[in-house]
């Protein structure tokens, strides 16, 4: 199966549909008016879609096993047409429009089956996917107009003994939501080193600014108290939200010390050093953080 380990859990929907064509009005007379010798086929249709919608892992191989917060099955009549409605919910890293589908493909073959000893013409014309929501394919930010930059905030890397994994991550991982990096820079740890070039990039007009390296426990760890003080409106939710990602990963992100806010109309973020906790950050912050700047053009402090 593929790996959704590194995805967020967010509120995921699908609807879909699936057709059975009667041959004859009084198959669907039958149908409404509970004739059909084998029984009600709306609620036993009912009982094997929701079936089929919890047990969609067990027969699809590639399909993730997930929990069915919501189902629902209805139906509409439309001259020899039985209409399939199947909606799915949950709240988990990955879509349930597979479920859906196989709800109402499930429906079908029911009607199917217990129709064709009255209809021997009776057909399942189509299952399809009507509408999916959740997950970062709804997110849609217009990023492309930002001016970001990149800071390493590392003795080691500073001095060349090291080489920078980390903010390179960061300058290639932005490229997929459409994001230039316009200023990459080096430093070394000290409150006034980090200071110095966050206020140059501010004084620049960058729209984000992301530093990585130093907010640990380290002696030398100095960020967080370097970018604490010019913040001017803090945003706690998304180191809240990085470290929770994070903790469920490892058990240190707990200890990570990073900051968020505007530093006037610039958006500041510190990131961890090492290259496995810039990767997380980045896929539990992105690209929802973008959606700041989409709140209000003119003013970023929302």
């Amino acid at each position: 199966m593929v790996d959704i380990t590194h995805k967020i859990s967010t509120l995921r929907k699908a609807v879909a549909t699936a057709t059975v064509k009667a041959s004859a009005a009084a198959t669907i007379r039958a149908v409404e008016e509970r004739r059909v010798p084998k029984g009600d086929v709306f609620e036993f249709a009912r009982a094997a879609g929701l079936l089929g919608i919890k047990k969609t892992s067990d027969v699809i191989p590639d399909c993730h096993p997930l929990p069915i917060e919501f189902a629902s099955i209805t139906y509409h009549t439309v001259g020899l047409d039985i209409q399939i409605r199947v909606e799915v919910h949950t709240i988990y890293k990955t879509g349930v429009e597979v479920e859906a589908m196989h709800g109402a493909s499930v429906a079908a073959l029911v009607m199917y089956d217990m129709l064709k000893p009255i209809d021997k013409g009776v057909v399942i014309e189509q299952v399809r996917l009507e509408e999916k929501t959740g997950g970062k394919s709804d997110l849609k930010a217009n990023s492309t107009m930002l001016k970001v930059a990149v800071v390493v905030c590392s003795d080691s890397v500073s001095s060349g003994t090291k080489q920078d994994t980390a903010g390179k991550y960061i300058i290639s991982a932005l490229e997929k939501y459409n994001l230039e990096c316009a200023a990459y820079k080096i430093v070394p740890d000290g409150v006034e080193s980090i200071q110095e070039v966050a206020l140059s990039l501010v004084a620049e007009d960058f729209d984000l600014i992301l530093f990585t390296g130093g907010t640990g426990l380290s002696s030398r760890d100095f960020t967080p108290e370097a970018i604490k003080p010019l913040i001017d409106r803090e945003i706690p939710g998304i180191m809240e939200t990085a470290r929770g990602y994070g903790q469920l990963r490892t058990r240190y992100a707990m200890l990570s010390r990073g900051v968020a806010g505007f530093v006037k109309n610039t958006l500041v973020i510190t990131f961890p050093g090492s290259r496995k906790a810039v990767e997380e950050y980045m896929s539990s912050l992105f690209p929802q953080i973008l959606h700041i700047f989409e709140l209000n053009s003119d003013n970023p402090h929302v």
